[in-house]
């Protein structure tokens, strides 16, 4: 088992699994970027990965008609594959560049002053380094669509940039967060048709809903140390209401979906998808003790299960409508 990082002991970050892959098959010397990009934590890139599948997903299967062939309403698994390249990459990059921005904040804050920049195990040029590798892979994916989608793509870019510092001056960071998580939503649409359309910007803003509730289960567990340094949140500012605030919040996500959904014409089944969700949305609610900070990072990682249950509904929509006679 490795010990908890410091300034004086190299080992994982506060927040990590022990025994990890990263611990296990990489040099020590790659462990503080490995630890950056949060290859040791991959919840985050796996989150920021399900609005572009979705939406790919949704685009493939829109207006899809009886009998049409299964490959033609299945999203390409060259674009799936590319999406999960860029999503590693990317969010690796917006880590790193957030680690940067936050430093002498991790360093006041339990969970996160064993990160490599607070704990002294990697230097501001070398990750700064990093992250222009980091972001150069994630160009060389976005240059593989068309020209629309990479200007949507750059568009996402100013987002990145301000998020770090909404922390400071607003109690709402989650929602830049969940511009920056939900981009996404966009690009699966328009790297299948090079335009993009309302349901593709009904999807977004869904998806910016439901990272506005994950996120603000996350962020309940720094919410002490967040009060003591300044650092504002979601969290913070719902406080004993929370539970209120994350039922509007997924509802108002599911609505927009189902909306997206029906404004795409894609075949019934997929709402058996987000009927799915929202019953496991609904379970997070009930169950959140936000004073329990394990749980909390428990019920936030579970929303990668309301990925693949909305993903899969939009498959199984594609095949419903392959398999339905046409007539």
């Amino acid at each position: 088992m490795e010990p908890i990082q410091s300034r004086e002991t190299q080992g994982r970050v506060a927040d990590a699994p022990s025994g990890h892959w990263v611990y296990r098959a990489l040099p020590r010397a790659a462990w503080p970027y490995a630890q950056l990009a949060r290859w040791d934590r991959p919840i985050g890139w796996i989150l920021l990965l399900w609005p572009c599948w979705w939406s790919a997903a949704m685009a493939a299967s829109a207006h899809a008609k009886p009998g049409a062939s299964l490959l033609s309403v299945l999203p390409s698994p060259w674009t799936l594959a590319l999406f999960l390249i860029g999503a590693v990459a990317m969010r690796g990059a917006g880590c790193t560049y957030n680690d940067l921005a936050d430093e002498d904040f991790d360093a006041q804050v339990a969970r996160t002053r064993s990160r490599p920049l607070p704990a002294g195990k990697v230097t501001r040029k070398q990750a700064w380094a990093f992250l222009v590798a980091q972001a150069l892979v994630g160009l060389a994916v976005l240059l593989q669509f068309n020209w629309f989608a990479v200007t949507v793509g750059v568009g996402s870019l100013a987002i990145v940039a301000i998020y770090p510092f909404m922390k400071r001056v607003t109690d709402w960071p989650q929602a830049f967060l969940g511009l920056a998580f939900s981009w996404g939503a966009l690009m699966g649409w328009a790297a299948h048709f090079g335009s993009l359309e309302l349901a593709p910007v009904l999807l977004f803003f869904g998806s910016i809903l439901w990272v506005i509730g994950y996120d603000t289960i996350y962020a309940h567990q720094d919410k002490e140390d967040d009060a003591l340094v300044g650092v504002r949140s979601t969290a913070r500012l719902f406080g004993a209401r929370t539970k209120e605030a994350l039922i509007v919040l997924y509802c108002g996500a599911l609505l927009f979906m189902a909306v997206a959904f029906a404004n795409a014409a894609v075949p019934m089944p997929a709402l058996a998808g987000l009927l799915a969700a929202g019953a496991h949305l609904w379970r997070q609610v009930s169950v959140l003790d936000i004073d329990n900070p394990d749980q909390c990072l428990r019920l936030f990682k579970s929303n990668s299960v309301v990925g693949w249950l909305i993903f899969l509904g939009l498959l199984g929509g594609g095949v419903w409508a392959s398999i339905s006679p046409n007539f």
